[in-house]
């Protein structure tokens, strides 16, 4: 296990996670991702936190709930960590665990490479600053227009709180994913309309090997071009998996596309578009499947005003 990985993993605990020696440390890992969790326990052992390490079967989707003794275990630590291949963030374990005042990070899919370089290095105290104004100008905003390519969505967050993934979790009940810079909301079931050409990537999926044109009826997805697009729909399934979900705008300039979603979403000037659950982040839909759909450099507008123009934030008003 390299020192470098242990190190940056300490740094990880401390700033992002503000780990103290008495506290009690929670890793939830799988057979997939049991040597980075490895990394993470040995530096919560030299913290002197009482470090603790579940692993469970690797979940067959990102969504899918872990087995109900590690949802229990989460809710009786200070500090929970979960390096998983498919991803907890949105499900109802880790939502309890916040809400029993846990401070809990997600690294769905978290690979060597993103450990030791790209997004998970970044300066957090300008992650977390842009990522609260973009939270708070979805917040006051009622509508969303996203243009790219002659294509044009459109939908409604009209009374829905833009939620603010800043990567720091220091406060009791706080958390979201390492490593992290976006702010998300999730869009009113039924409004979005129109068609988004997905040219990043598509979570479990990987980087989009052509764009993908996605069509959206009434809230739902109707239709997906091309190889990715018919097995995105496949993972999505017939049923309420298809709703929009989310819009999130990423706000980390270390970031990086690779096709692994944790950090593509992350990317500064993208945003991206997910289908599935939203019930944990203030939606009503528990679809047990989330899938994000990252865009690179599009035009986004809050009701009139402009946020992003291709791909760069506009300063205006901040």
């Amino acid at each position: 296990m390299g020192s470098k990985l242990v190190e940056n993993s300490k740094n990880v605990l401390r700033s992002s996670l503000a780990l103290k020696k008495e506290e009690t440390l929670l890793i939830v890992t799988d057979d997939s991702k049991k040597e980075l969790a490895e990394a993470l326990y040995a530096a919560g052992r030299s913290i002197g936190a009482e470090t603790l390490m579940l692993v469970i079967q690797d979940r067959e989707k990102s969504g899918e709930e872990p087995p109900s003794g590690v949802a229990e275990a989460m809710k009786h630590c200070d500090v929970a960590v979960c390096i998983t291949e498919h991803s907890l963030t949105h499900t109802t374990a880790k939502k309890d665990a916040a809400a029993a005042g846990v401070r809990v990070a997600t690294m769905p899919g978290i690979t060597y490479d993103m450990f030791l370089e790209g997004a998970i290095s970044a300066d957090y105290d300008t992650v977390e600053k842009l990522t609260y104004n973009v939270s708070q100008k979805l917040d006051q905003a009622q509508k969303v227009t996203v243009s790219k390519g002659g294509e044009v969505l459109t939908f409604s967050i009209q009374g829905r709180n833009g939620v603010a993934s800043t990567g720091v979790y220091r406060e009791n009940g706080q958390s979201g994913n390492l490593p992290s810079g976006e702010a998300y909301i999730a869009p009113l079931e039924g409004t979005a309309s129109g068609r988004i050409w997905i040219d990043g990537s598509i979570s479990g999926l990987g980087k989009a090997e052509e764009p993908v044109l996605l069509t959206i009826e009434e809230g739902l997805l109707t239709a997906a071009s091309g190889r990715q697009g018919e097995r995105l729909l496949h993972m999505l399934g017939e049923g309420e998996g298809r709703c929009v979900a989310e819009f999130g705008v990423g706000t980390n300039e270390k970031a990086r596309i690779t096709g692994n979603v944790l950090e593509d979403e992350k990317v500064y000037g993208t945003i991206h578009i997910a289908f599935g659950s939203n019930n944990t982040f203030g939606g009503t839909i528990a679809a047990g499947v989330h899938i994000d759909c990252v865009v690179k450099a599009p035009t986004v507008h809050l009701d009139d005003t402009l946020l992003l123009e291709e791909g760069n934030m506009v300063k205006r008003g901040q």
